[in-house]
């Protein structure tokens, strides 16, 4: 890319993220977008716009993010919102001091070295510009344009140091943070379901004469007699969940065909065939609320059998207090490893039913057989993006169709095309991936949304480093790599760091786009904006429906996550090789939280709760970057044939050292509530049959509220085999 091109993308960037920040501004003070803008704020009951200025000044929702605590996230989004926050400003905090020292010394460094210019001069050929050539602007103040064996490499090195340090610094502080929002959060005072409960799995088959439910509540009740409260079995629902979502679709049927006769005082039709489409043609009030009767008639049946026949190898046990579950969810209830197996029991809205019934070294089967599913898909994916990096060049487009030709040399188009085309091919093919990952990891058997979701995130991460990062870098020099991989298979580490600088370019193109186009997007909602009007004049015709189309959903941490952790290792490997990267992985984080700030405080709404669980994964991914970036400069300025390299490896094994540290030190907080922690008092007397119906699935609850099946459960160890969950 040339320095023209790079320019007009990033100011075209700039412009895009202007022009969708006062349509926003415009947008989001009309009345019939509320729901659009702030749906969270409308799903609590509050004014739209409370605690905010209807002023059109474009940046005052910028001083209302700021002026936001972190309370109020924790109050609108929960705490897994408020720790992100607490990533974005972590990683903003280590981008910032790292540029406060690096910026100033390093680029008066390189401005005023020659490297480049030497080989000009002597006519030989640039082997580690930063931009193959044509960007000398930028090689000139970067470690492109030091010579070999400089002394002022050892600027560099310093800077290494100085990168990791105040990483290892913002890290540790970052931990203890979220170790202590974690803790305030569990010690509410508030009564929270599942800290009352935990969850057993690998129950052994009861003995003669027992059901599973009476075997579960002698055992639970022989070891905890005095706070033990019931157990509620899982079953296997799918055909119950098949028959209670058929009636669902079939209530919202009637609300919309009654909303239709409101408003059009005529009886609306369907008919009765494929999709409504063919078959004989019927009243639809009559013809649905007659489905509806026959569905709760299937449904109340199969509830009965399913309850009595159907119960699985797993359970919800409850106790009168948290202290109680919080012991027990710490404790090996058996001296057989694969047997009663307990764990802290998830939010109820987060179970995953079908895999609570996998048996264990099931499980653990299939994790290993997710691992290499993984890899394959990591190696194999690698080969699609490497073609699509190929042929994304105009040059490559030209010869597949050559008829675009005569539209490439008009000079504005050409420009627009070199500047976006590769970026948007990549941003757009990393899309169709994280489904499938999340599918992967549900797999494995894992019991709750947000431990899957940490899953993903943590696949994708690891593929977006592989094939993005490393994939992007080697496929600038492809034919060259491979050739020095075959002449010598041990210098990957070399390999990768000399051909590192060569996508500088690619990479800054790719940060600004993502920062500026795609917070801009986040920011105006057109798209959202777009769809809910559509929906809404031509298609909804209840509250349900029109609900529907504006709910927005969550922050989605399974793509939002590994797609930020992804600038991160980019802007870290680049932080010293090319430090001006730095001044775009700053804008990106700042502008980051100012955006999704406003969003958590008013948009998104979450899907579930688990006290910051994400912040390891998050703190062990941020190492994993800090750690290829110190392996890929321990690679370059051995490269630049710099013999005091090897003072990075001591560097690279502190990482290592201080990872264990942190771990050792703050994971089991985490994994396990400390029982300091679940001492503290509650403000009033917990209402466990309150606790104990909120594990009990949709497909299993009553339609009837004057005849429910659970009526009288509140007898502390009155038998309910009937009761069970799946």
């Amino acid at each position: 890319m040339e320095f023209g091109s790079f320019l007009v993308s990033l100011g075209t960037s700039a412009v895009i993220f202007v022009v969708l920040m006062l349509l926003f501004t415009w947008l989001s003070r009309k009345s019939g977008n509320v729901p659009i803008y702030y749906p969270n704020r409308i799903l609590k009951g509050m004014d739209p716009w409370e605690g905010s200025s209807l002023t059109r000044n474009p940046f005052a929702w910028i001083r209302e993010a700021f002026t936001s605590t972190e309370q109020d996230v924790v109050n609108l989004s929960g705490v897994d919102t408020a720790v992100y926050f607490v990533f974005l400003s972590t990683v903003l905090g280590i981008f910032a001091l790292s540029a406060l020292l690096i910026l100033p010394i390093l680029l008066p460094l390189a401005a005023t070295d020659d490297s480049i210019k030497s080989n000009a001069r002597s006519r030989k050929k640039p082997t580690d510009t930063i931009s193959k050539g044509t960007f000398s602007q930028l090689d000139n103040l970067s470690m492109a344009n030091i010579t070999e064996m400089s002394p002022r490499l050892w600027a560099f090195l310093g800077a290494v140091f100085w990168v990791s340090l105040v990483t290892y610094f913002m890290l540790w502080k970052a931990y203890k943070h979220v170790a202590a929002l974690r803790a305030k959060a569990l010690m509410s005072t508030d009564v929270i379901p599942e800290q009352f409960a935990i969850l057993v799995r690998d129950i052994p088959s009861p003995p003669n004469g027992q059901t599973q439910k009476e075997f579960i509540d002698s055992y639970y009740r022989e070891i905890y007699p005095e706070t033990f409260y019931r157990s509620l079995v899982v079953t296997e629902n799918k055909k119950v969940n098949k028959i209670w979502e058929d009636l669902e679709g079939y209530k919202k049927k009637l609300a919309r065909a009654e909303a239709i006769s409101a408003a059009t005082s005529n009886r609306p039709t369907n008919k009765t065939g494929f999709l409504g489409l063919m078959g004989k043609k019927v009243d639809s009030i009559e013809y649905y609320t007659e489905l509806i009767n026959e569905s709760v008639a299937k449904l109340e049946a199969e509830q009965r059998a399913v309850l009595a026949e159907k119960q699985q190898t797993a359970a919800i046990v409850f106790f009168t207090d948290r202290v109680t579950a919080a012991l027990a969810a710490q404790s090996l209830h058996c001296q057989m490893a694969e047997k009663w197996t307990v764990t802290e029991a998830p939010e109820p809205r987060q179970l995953i039913w079908n895999n609570l019934k996998i048996k264990m070294f099931s499980r653990i089967i299939r994790q290993y057989v997710i691992y290499v599913l993984v890899a394959v898909t990591i190696l194999f994916y690698m080969i699609p993006i490497t073609f699509v990096s190929a042929i994304t060049t105009l040059e490559n487009l030209q010869k597949i169709i050559p008829f675009i030709k005569p539209v490439v040399k008009i000079a504005s188009i050409r420009t627009i095309l070199e500047s976006y085309l590769p970026q948007i091919a990549l941003i757009v093919f990393l899309a169709l991936l994280p489904k499938f990952l999340l599918f992967l990891s549900k797999s494995e058997g894992i019991p709750s949304q947000s431990h899957a979701i940490r899953a993903a995130s943590g696949k994708y991460f690891y593929f977006s480093v592989l094939n993005v990062f490393i994939g992007v870098t080697l496929a600038g020099t492809l034919f060259d790599t491979l050739k020095a991989l075959e002449k010598n298979p041990n210098s990957i580490i070399t390999v990768l760091a000399t051909s590192l600088p060569k996508s500088a370019t690619f990479f800054l193109t790719y940060v600004a786009l993502k920062f500026f186009v795609g917070y801009g997007l986040e920011l105006s909602r057109i798209i959202p904006l777009i769809i809910f009007h559509l929906k809404k004049k031509y298609l909804c015709k209840t509250e349900a429906e029109i609900k529907e189309a504006w709910y927005p959903g969550d922050l989605n941490y399974a793509t939002r996550v590994p797609g930020d952790m992804l600038i991160l290792t980019i802007t870290f490997c680049y932080s010293v090789i090319a430090p001006l990267i730095l001044v775009f992985g700053v804008i990106y984080f700042s502008l980051g939280w100012l955006v999704l700030r406003n969003q958590a405080l008013k948009v998104y709404v979450p899907s579930y709760e688990s006290y910051g669980r994400m912040w390891p994964h998050i703190h062990q991914r941020i190492l994993a970057a800090l750690f290829l970036f110190q392996v890929v400069m321990f690679g370059y300025l051995g490269a630049k044939r710099f013999v005091w390299a090897t003072l990075v490896i001591p560097l690279i094994v502190t990482s290592l050292v201080f990872g264990y540290v942190c771990r050792q030190k703050f994971y089991k907080g985490f994994e396990h509530t400390a029982l300091e922690v679940a001492c503290r008092e509650l403000k009033e007397t917990p209402n466990l049959e309150e606790v104990f119906r909120s594990y009990i699935p949709h497909s299993l609850s009553s339609h009837k509220p004057e005849d429910h099946q659970f009526k009288g459960a509140m007898s502390r160890y009155q038998d309910y085999a009937a009761i069970s969950a799946a």
